[in-house]
């Protein structure tokens, strides 16, 4: 009698767990997917640093050009 308690509580243990790992499962997902965004605007920051350096080097060189 005892054992016709315990398969329901299993279940329901049993669900809780699969719940857990689905949230965990999209919280990995979004903390994926926020570390790919954090790596595109690095990405994007150092292509405007490197034509920002670039520009400057290029005045630089005009300025020389006419002394």
């Amino acid at each position: 009698m005892n054992r016709l308690y315990i398969l329901p509580l299993l279940a329901i243990l049993a669900g809780c767990g699969a719940e857990s790992l689905e949230t965990a499962a999209v919280a990995a997902k979004a903390k994926q997917e926020e570390i790919k965004q954090g790596q595109q605007l690095q990405e994007d920051i150092q292509l405007k640093l490197d034509a920002a350096n670039q520009q400057a080097q290029q005045r630089l060189d005009e300025a020389a050009a006419k002394e």
